[in-house]
């Protein structure tokens, strides 16, 4: 990342994270696909029931390794590959830590959650269960994201794409065989997820492992402390950034469950096409990260510039592009998680469609907002986006509160791209001003 064109480095960086977030999505997609086709509306409100709470798991644990995963990418693009080991070290040990504090927080809290989220009476018991498989299975999730954050830090964006690829399948033969011929309903699809989970993270690991200069990793024991301070200081402030965001999410999802299944149903159905419409957003924001920790550990500030501009162009090409197919498509492809003779079909269909417009015709700004963030946290200033994520919250809950008084249950629609907005905002306005104190110190 530190010679070549910005452009095209970030692009085919971005390209296998693109094609290997869509491979997580699809075997996400399958399960809602085969849940509420093979069981009903009801089971697919279940799934929708426990999305916000899911998603503050992952989001935890994948911003956490997002965060060791800066100082990974710098360490390597300052060539100190000793420096390299021992913070893969830490990290590791860390995100076991977190992941075995997270599975006890979340299966203990995981009922109290779905009563405070006024969960509908006739989809808690699915709901419930299908979260707590989950939730017992975060170790899994943990142990993928850190090898796939450790290989990203590398430049190696392809073995995440196979380790996908693979995982997507045996999910869908999985979920196939556990809901449509075991009946097991949403448990079984749950079950599908984590077993897939574990076989992208068994690729990784082996492809990681069989690195010459990262075999000798866990050879000496000795745990620097330095290491433990610059990883916490990296990863908690992007991990309590997803808590918060999880957080107004949550509130926004306890306000669309008062408005009864139907409206869940809907929203659940967007929800999981959400994940395609974000996955390049995600990629291009790992790119841009990587790039941005590389060349700062090298020395090459002025090259940074280049590389936001690059991401900035491709956000924006890139989101004008899924919009324009979502609009088009979008009601033949939410059309796959309704089943056609339920009585509510019709109407859960056009709530979700509704729903899907309002954030394709937003989407460029999430692109944006991905793009400065991930370029703050590349070097190394993880409080804006702390701070960001703060703003995320706030205007997604006062938009979740507030404006359903005013316009109904659609008024629902306005509280991603309004929370979306705030956050891009305040992070464009903060990336420019750290960039020239960057630069100022250079110069200095």
């Amino acid at each position: 990342m530190t010679e070549g064109t910005p452009v095209s480095l970030i692009f085919f960086f971005a390209l296998p994270l693109i094609l290997g977030n869509f491979g997580q999505q699809l075997y996400m997609i399958t399960d809602t696909v085969i849940v509420g086709k093979g069981v009903g509306v009801e089971a697919l409100a279940a799934l929708g029931a426990t999305d916000w709470i899911t998603w503050m798991i992952l989001w935890t644990i994948q911003a956490l390794t997002q965060g060791f995963g800066i100082l990974l990418a710098q360490r390597f693009g300052a060539g100190d590959y000793e420096g390299f080991r021992q913070v893969l070290k830490v990290s590791v040990l860390l995100t076991l830590t977190a992941a075995l504090l997270l599975t006890a927080i979340s299966l203990a809290a995981s009922e109290r959650l779905l009563l405070i989220l006024n969960t509908p009476d006739s989809i808690f018991s699915g709901a419930l269960r299908y979260l707590r498989i989950l939730c017992a299975g975060t170790a899994i999730s943990a142990a993928y994201n850190m090898a796939s954050a450790a290989l990203r830090s590398l430049g190696d964006s392809r073995t995440p794409l196979f380790a996908m690829g693979i995982a997507a399948c045996i999910n869908i033969i999985l979920d196939l065989l556990f809901v449509m011929v075991f009946k097991w309903g949403i448990a079984g699809a749950a079950a599908a997820t984590l077993i897939a989970q574990g076989i992208s993270f068994i690729y990784c690991f082996a492809v990681l492992g069989s690195l010459p200069f990262i075999k000798q990793t866990f050879s000496s024991r000795k745990i620097f402390r330095t290491h433990i301070i610059q990883l916490c200081r990296l990863g908690i402030p992007l991990a309590l950034q997803s808590v918060l965001i999880a957080a107004g999410g949550m509130i926004l999802q306890s306000v669309i469950n008062k408005f009864g299944v139907v409206l869940v149903a809907g929203f659940t159905a967007t929800n999981k096409i959400y994940g395609v419409l974000e996955c390049a957003a995600i990629a291009f924001g790992y790119a841009v990260t990587t790039f941005t920790a590389q060349n700062y550990g090298a020395g090459k500030i002025n090259r940074i510039r280049s590389g936001l501009r690059a991401g900035i162009f491709l956000s924006i090409v890139v989101s004008a592009g899924i919009s324009l197919i979502m609009i088009l498509t979008g009601r033949q492809l939410l059309s796959l998680f309704v089943p056609a003779n339920d009585i509510n079909a019709a109407e859960v269909l056009d709530i979700a469609y509704q729903y899907l417009s309002v954030m394709s015709f937003t989407l460029c700004i999430l692109y944006l907002l991905h793009t400065y963030r991930n370029a703050l946290q590349g070097l190394g200033n993880t409080l804006a986006p702390f701070l960001s994520g703060c703003i995320e919250c706030v205007m997604r809950v006062t938009i979740a509160l507030i404006i359903p008084s005013l316009l109904g249950s659609r008024g629902l629609f306005l509280a991603e791209p309004g929370a979306w907005s705030g956050a891009a905002i305040f992070l464009i306005i903060s990336y420019y001003r750290y960039e020239k104190k960057i630069l100022q110190k250079t110069v200095l």
